[in-house]
């Protein structure tokens, strides 16, 4: 069955499947070799559902594969073993949290708390992989004054690696980071991105940062500097995971050479522009230009699936291409009016969803 059914038989979405694949922990039965699409067998449902499971009791990587190769005894007692270790984590966050309460006070924005409480670390990352991680999901945040969240980042930890959400509802930016150190702990939270984007800087010239928690906020703890402090955003935060699990499964995909490509976006004079990607490779063209009207700007690309014709504001496109990491960029594409995922070819830590725009004269 393709990765797509498999994900509703599952539970797990498209995107963790890849990710389990590549971990060796639920490779596919079957890969195409020319189109690279995922295809796995109705035996390996019940894994991949243990999987998920494992999974939703936040059990490291190496502890879910422990449990699956083991017998029903052994895998028993490694599942209690990591409960009882959950739960001697929970108490001690209670006893933070009560110390965090007793010094509660709320800075104004963008200042500091006057009383520091004991933070609750987080994680330690690299100050210079950090701050790019931030600047490369905050060009998907908008200033909205009916939807302040939108301005934000959401940062999670878990116990292996750190991610960074941002969207303004055309783009949903995703950068996952391997700690220098493991998280000390599962954390969820939506930073103020004008704080976060004010903090980038010093953060950058830090060797190493350690993220700490504190009431309304948290700490960057930086080498040799002055430590920086970054409030939350109190709005929930819009349920991009319910929206990932929902996409279809891509029916066309081009790799591009990402600076020709920036370059000819450069130089598109509209403010909307069409992508037509064909076996012949990817043309960049105006979006009212019909076959023979118009020179288009014609990249090489290695493309697979359908013929499409799709568009996009340029204010949408290009930070989405501009901000992928590596020389080309991977589109998957699900038709002229679905979400693009727009990420490295050959590193997909930093992913983008772009919204396209419906065409304003027929084609």
């Amino acid at each position: 069955m393709p990765i797509g059914v498999f994900a509703q038989r599952s539970g797990l979405t498209s995107s963790a499947l890849r990710f389990y694949a590549d971990s060796g922990l639920l490779r596919p039965a079957e890969v195409d070799p020319v189109s690279g699409y995922r295809y796995y067998s109705a035996g390996q449902v019940a894994r991949a559902t243990a999987l998920r499971r494992l999974r939703e009791i936040a059990m490291p990587l190496a502890g879910v594969e422990e449990v699956l190769d083991a017998d029903p005894a052994e895998a028993s007692r490694l599942i209690d073993g990591h409960v009882a270790k959950v739960l001697g984590e929970a108490e001690a966050a209670r006893h933070r949290a009560a110390a965090a309460k007793a010094s509660l006070s709320v800075p104004d924005a963008g200042e500091a708390p006057p009383i520091e409480p004991p933070g609750l670390p987080i994680a330690a990352l690299k100050g210079p992989v950090l701050a790019d991680a931030v600047e490369q999901v905050l060009t998907a945040t908008a200033r909205e004054p009916g939807a302040p969240v939108l301005s934000g980042v959401r940062v999670e930890a878990s116990q292996e690696a750190l991610t960074l959400t941002a969207t303004d509802r055309y783009r949903l930016s995703v950068r996952t980071l391997v700690p220098a150190e493991p998280p000390a702990m599962t954390w969820a939270a939506t930073l103020d991105g004008g704080q976060l984007r004010d903090a980038a800087a010093e953060v950058r010239r830090s060797a190493l940062v350690r993220i700490e928690a504190a009431p309304h906020g948290v700490w960057f703890r930086l080498t040799g500097r002055g430590d920086r402090y970054c409030g939350t955003l109190s709005e929930v935060f819009p349920d991009y995971r319910l929206m990932l699990a929902s996409l279809p499964e891509a029916t066309t995909r081009a790799t591009v050479p990402k600076e020709p490509l920036l370059r000819a976006l450069e130089e598109h004079p509209g403010e909307r522009v069409a992508l037509h990607v064909s076996a012949h490779g990817v043309a960049v063209l105006s979006e009212e230009t019909v076959d023979g009207d118009h020179p288009a700007t014609r990249l090489p690309a290695a493309t697979s699936g359908p013929e499409l014709r799709i568009r996009f504001e340029l204010t949408t496109l290009y930070p989405a291409v501009s901000t992928a990491v590596g020389p080309d960029v991977l589109f998957d594409l699900r038709g002229s009016e679905q979400p693009v995922t727009i990420r490295s070819a050959d590193r997909g830590d930093l992913t983008t969803l772009a919204m396209p725009v419906r065409p304003t004269h027929p084609t």
